[in-house]
């Protein structure tokens, strides 16, 4: 008889293959499409009424037109620019006259342009002063923070306030009083970019988002049941000056929600990377395509991510709720020439726009005033149409449930199925009693229990062996070929995975491999729940949601293989069936293993050599059997290869006394009772194992790597990106690892190939490209006094690149190059030589035979004048700038207070750090203003007898330091040859990038 497998969906290797094979495939493609294609724009100009995306994207040609840092002219002319486009915008929508210039209101707190009772209210904000501290870092190997930085700013913000329905007519603004409603929301981007990049998606797109959002809600028949302030801030860029000037202003008082636009990147999707909780969050549900993570919320939380955005401000200092939507790849382009409008899309605008509208309408409509604080949240999207948003204590509460009641059903159903002696796992042996005495036919129940942790560590180190060999050798690969390192992974995973689990079939098959392939993931998925379910409780850390729908998902399919076993014989049975074969066939062969104590079945050898007594006349109808794809390649029951598919002639246990269905359900050589195990449910296994849990790991997995790949150029490690790929590589070929050991050769000797190929490529390619460039950072320092200026790159210095970059510059020539740990970003070098003076301000003509330092000396003019008649450690220090709105006043020693004139009074704590500050920054909207500070230093307020003796020397106390002015407009080329030569002659593959606020500085000395 003709022996073939037609189950379509049997748990053989053509069935297994084939679907898992389409799976996974159907699974990466829509996770990489989601990924890398932004959704189209709609054809239409006008795609939502008030909405007019040709005017949002000329918007953004002219602002990322030239760089606009807020140390700028351009600057100026953007906001010049951007106070005309709101005007044109509220004239074609509202009646009432908005920029009455008759009607401009001067006090001491703003200016506003208002008409009464109009919809919608600007201000041109160029009175809000602020300062304020951060605190120092932490010093290696201490508890203690160092001395802290100390900012003033005067704000130059533009701010709009649509009136809600609900919020009245009054002016409150102008009196002073607090608004009489609260509830506002507030939304906000910045119109500063850094000197070295057009700010095109670093925040162009946000500010033409805004630009729209006040033409939509200003338009007929759409004003907001609540108001909304749309807040255009200068300064972000420069330690989030801006969003702390808006503090200052009245306006601030009134909104209790805000969305923050930023980005960080040059196009592609919009994500939410960040939300203060679950109520607010929900409003993110109504984006079109929304694109979301609360890993990344995580991550900001746990201070893995160090940089910030306006967000930080209005959450910590303003108390407000709300959510961040950034765009944040690729990175190689941020604060670079490439962040422009060329490398980004109207998709891109698209995107933004379309979760900005809903989102605002929903924080705008919802009846909640948003006081107070808000429960902890869990988000993230689904193939980038469905946002789920759920409270983190429900993912609490389903973690502490699946921890209980998982393993609580496994127990009870294995207690059904030992009742009913069908428990075969475990089961080495089952006795049989006789008259003549007992005896044991062997079960064989334990064979297949330890391959599965072979597999995977097996397969797991090997992907961080690779890891580390890529590290090693060429460790900058992922810079630039990220999806080359995941093929890799993959490939080498599943292949090791699959080739040890066929080495370990051949020499011990068995019908429960996948169940207790099942059992260990069930284990081990239970540990890590425990930790993940703790980290929830006691930390506030959401990000393990995968993980604990993943460990749901092990946990059904766990169930399901102990169901199975529901459809097996009694082991009693099967053992009298086995002793009823034998009492016909050998009776004396059973007598002796009674007697002797031997078992009555057959060893594996006797299973796999042919009973020539039984046989001789099947064995020519067997040589005709027709091949099938369990047929062995060698016509032999021993089969050799790892493509060992073929079936068992010979039962494992039973002999030749089984009938023909039994033997054909017998699969390779398995034990004999499996012929009772149906074939199908592996399927609904599968189902539950990749689906859910590929999507949401697969979707983490490449929001991650594209997130790290390239942060290496920020001084971050190394490793980081391969280890995160090694890991996520893991997670998405756990689901196929119970089913492996039936793949067919074909996909695993075609990833072989995938994998030596790309292995090739991943150790010799050269790691950057003129589409990923890698960032180096530009700053230069003179010296006023001396004439030395002296001109820096930091970047990434393996394999001498850094020295490379730098020799490809003229001015180099023959000139020392002195490399060194950077002190401001960790893990990158500094090189410096003597570079072209700067001509940021104009000094004499060279012919003229005056010095350099001549002229400089002139770029910077201060005094210092110590006051003696105070009983603290006092100074006035006066400083001048040309060309400049931005100096600063560096101190060797941390200063304890210090006061500005001009400055907008200020509590101590908020201007000092408890620590101190060993810098204070100034930042004026005018150009060449004079500054007059007072600091003090040395400790306050010890008046104690044990302190009395020492007052005489802490007032002897001297004090050391810098004045320092910055320069930072790099639009006009020849002001800053040093940066048009790194432009011009850095290799193709190299992208230039600020190193501090300021391109040039120019500093003196002092001493008090």
């Amino acid at each position: 008889m003709k022996k073939r497998f037609s189950n379509p969906i049997g748990f053989t290797p053509l069935p297994v293959t084939i679907i898992t094979t389409l799976v996974y495939t159907a699974l990466f493609i829509a996770l990489l499409v989601i990924h890398l294609v932004v959704p189209r724009a709609p054809s239409t100009r006008t795609p939502v009424a008030g909405v007019n995306l040709t005017e949002a994207w000329l918007d953004l040609q002219y602002i990322s037109g030239a760089f606009h840092p807020y140390n700028s002219r351009r600057n100026d002319e953007t906001r010049d620019w951007l106070l005309r486009r709101v005007e044109r915008i509220l004239a074609e929508n509202t009646k009432a006259t908005m920029f009455d210039r008759s009607r401009y209101l001067h006090d001491a707190h703003f200016r506003v342009s208002v008409a009464k009772q109009s919809p919608a209210v600007v201000f041109s904000d160029v009175t809000s002063n602020t300062t304020f501290s951060y605190e120092g870092k932490k010093p290696n190997n201490t508890s203690d923070r160092g001395a802290g930085v100390s900012v003033y700013f005067e704000g130059t913000n533009i701010i709009v306030y649509i009136r809600g329905s609900e919020d009245g007519d009054e002016e409150w603004w102008s009196t002073g009083q607090e608004p009489p409603k609260k509830g506002g929301v507030l939304v906000n981007a910045h119109y500063d970019s850094v000197s070295t990049g057009y700010g095109a998606s670093d925040d162009g797109m946000g500010i033409v988002t805004i630009l729209q959002l006040i033409k939509y809600f200003t338009y007929k028949g759409r004003k907001p049941r609540k108001g909304i302030v749309a807040l255009f801030n200068n300064g972000e860029e420069d330690y989030l000056n801006g969003a702390q000037a808006f503090r200052k202003h009245p306006m601030s008082k009134f909104p209790t929600t805000f969305l923050n636009l930023e980005g960080a990147g040059a196009g592609g999707r919009a994500v939410m990377f960040r939300s203060t909780d679950n109520e607010v969050t929900k409003a993110y549900q109504k984006s079109r395509h929304p694109f979301a993570s609360v890993l990344s919320g995580d991550a900001f939380k746990r201070g893995i991510i160090k940089s910030e955005t306006d967000y930080r401000v209005f959450t910590e200092r303003l108390g407000l709720r709300g959510l961040d939507l950034a765009f944040f790849e690729p990175r190689a382009r941020y604060h670079t020439d490439q962040d422009d409008a060329k490398h980004t899309s109207i998709d891109s605008i698209w995107h933004m726009l379309s979760a900005a509208i809903p989102t605002m309408e929903a924080l705008s409509a919802d009846e909640h005033s948003f006081d107070g604080k808000g429960s902890d949240s869990v988000w993230f999207d689904l193939f980038g149409q469905i946002l789920a948003v759920f409270k983190l204590r429900t993912l609490f509460a389903m973690s502490i449930a699946l921890l209980v009641v998982a393993p609580l059903v496994l127990i009870i159903v294995g207690a059904v199925l030992y009742r009913a002696d069908k428990l075969y796992i475990f089961s080495r042996k089952k006795q049989v009693q006789h008259d003549e005495g007992n005896e044991s036919v062997l079960l064989h129940g334990w064979k297949g229990f330890f391959q599965y942790p072979f597999l995977v560590v097996l397969a797991s180190a090997a992907v961080i062996g690779l890891a580390f060999l890529v590290n090693k050798l060429n460790p900058y690969i992922v810079y630039s070929s990220p999806y080359a390192v995941w093929s890799m992974m993959l490939s080498a995973w599943f292949f090791v995975a699959w080739f040890v689990s066929c080495a370990a079939d051949l020499l011990r098959p068995s019908a429960l491999t996948r169940l207790y392939s099942m059992l260990w993931l069930f284990s081990i998925s239970w540990i890590i729940l425990v930790a993940i379910t703790i980290v929830e409780k006691r930390q506030n850390i959401a990000g393990g949601y995968f993980l604990v729908f993943y460990s749901g998902a092990i946990s059904l399919a766990t169930l399901i293989s102990f169901l199975e076993l529901s459809g097996l014989p009694r082991k009693s049975e099967y053992a009298e069936e086995v002793t009823r074969y034998d009492e016909g066939h050998n009776p004396d062969h059973r007598s002796q293993s009674i007697s002797s104590g031997r078992r009555l079945t057959q060893s594996s050898e006797e299973q796999a050599r042919p009973d020539n007594s039984h046989n001789t006349e099947e064995q020519p109808a067997q040589e005709d059997e027709e091949a099938t794809e369990t047929t062995s390649l060698l016509r032999n029951d021993r089969q050799t290869t790892f493509a060992h598919y073929r079936h068992q002639d010979s039962g494992t246990d039973v002999g030749q006394g089984k009938d023909e269905t039994k033997e054909r359900k017998v699969y390779l050589g398995e034990q004999a009772w499996s012929w009772s195990l149906p074939t199908w449910p592996w399927i609904l296994q599968f189902i539950l194992l990749s689906v859910i849990p590929i999507t949401l790991v697969g979707e983490i997995a490449l929001f991650i790597s594209s997130s790290v790949h390239q942060t290496l150029a920020d001084g971050s490690a190394v490793m980081l990106p391969y280890f995160a790929i090694a890991l996520f590589t893991i997670l998405l070929l756990i689901p196929a690892s119970p089913f492996i050991h039936r793949y067919t050769y074909h996909i695993p000797i075609f990833l072989l190939l995938v994998f030596i190929g790309t292995l090739i490529y991943n150790l010799l390619a050269f790691p950057f490209s003129a589409n990923n460039r890698l960032k180096v950072y530009f700053d230069q320092r003179v010296d006023l006094e001396t004439g030395i200026n002296t001109v820096s790159l930091t970047g990434i210095n393996g394999d001498s690149l850094l020295r490379d970059i730098v020799a490809s510059l003229p001015s180099t020539a023959g000139q020392e190059i002195v490399c060194i740990d950077s002190t401001l970003r960790n893990g990158l070098q500094q090189c410096s030589w003597q570079g072209l003076p700067p001509k940021v301000v104009p000094t004499p003509p060279p012919h003229l035979g005056i010095p350099p330092q001549f002229g400089y000396a002139d770029w910077l003019s201060f005094n210092i004048s110590r006051m003696t008649n105070t009983t603290h450690n006092e100074a006035h220090i006066t400083l001048f700038g040309k060309n400049t709105r931005a100096c600063k006043i560096e101190f060797d020693t941390a200063i304890s207070d210090f006061d500005i004139e001009g400055a907008a009074p200020e509590a101590r704590s908020e201007k000092v750090p408890k620590e101190g500050s060993k810098e204070i920054r100034l930042w004026s909207r005018t150009w060449e203003k004079p500054w007059r500070v007072r600091v003090r230093w040395g400790k306050k307020g010890q008046q104690s007898l044990q302190f009395a003796m020492k007052k005489q020397q802490r007032r002897d106390q001297g004090l050391n330091g810098r004045v320092v002015c910055l320069w930072s407009d790099a639009n006009d080329s020849g002001v800053i040859p040093a940066l048009d030569e790194a432009w011009k002659f850095v290799p193709a593959w190299v992208a230039i990038s600020k190193m501090k606020d300021g391109l040039v500085e120019g500093s003196r000395n002092f001493l008090i």
